[in-house]
């Protein structure tokens, strides 16, 4: 579990970490370096969980040995699936990451929802539901393994 305190906003208490796939942390199918290392040292604070329609065909085997939980989605209502699974985790205890439109719902939906703008870009819908944007994946991992940089950037 990770814990802060955000001055003016409330106390933070989150438990799952919950990923889109492709476009935050693979491109066209392809984990980005650093990332399994990146959640390897989240493992033992978090529930890890990737959500995706895997387009490419390749998630399972990109995530193969690393502590996540891979799901994959029906490609229809992509964005409704990932709200409801947050919902379902208990979204108050829940950090989500993603990049795409399909991502809003959830990230929207969380404690604390961080938008990325990789090589494949993010959704505007996506960024205006976010409540820290990074342009880079490990920048985002990074903040869960230094909790300050959350307060530093959420503080009112």
């Amino acid at each position: 579990m990770i814990e802060c305190d955000i001055p003016g906003s409330g106390h933070l208490r989150l438990e799952h970490l919950v990923l889109d796939h492709n476009g935050t942390l693979a491109v066209d199918g392809q984990l980005l370096p650093g990332v399994g290392e990146a959640l390897t040292r989240l493992a033992p604070d978090l529930s890890i969980h990737v959500l995706t329609a895997d387009t490419f065909g390749l998630a399972a085997a990109q995530l193969a040995g690393l502590p996540v939980k891979l799901t994959i989605l029906p490609r229809e209502r992509q964005d409704e699936g990932k709200r409801d699974f947050v919902l379902r985790l208990g979204a108050e205890r829940c950090v989500c990451i993603g990049n795409g439109r399909n991502d809003r719902l959830m990230l929207g939906a969380a404690a604390l929802g961080i938008a990325v703008i990789l090589g494949e870009g993010a959704a505007s819908a996506t960024l205006t539901e976010a409540d820290i944007v990074c342009t880079d994946i490990l920048a985002a991992l990074a903040l869960l393994d230094h909790p300050l940089r959350l307060v530093a950037t959420l503080r009112t």
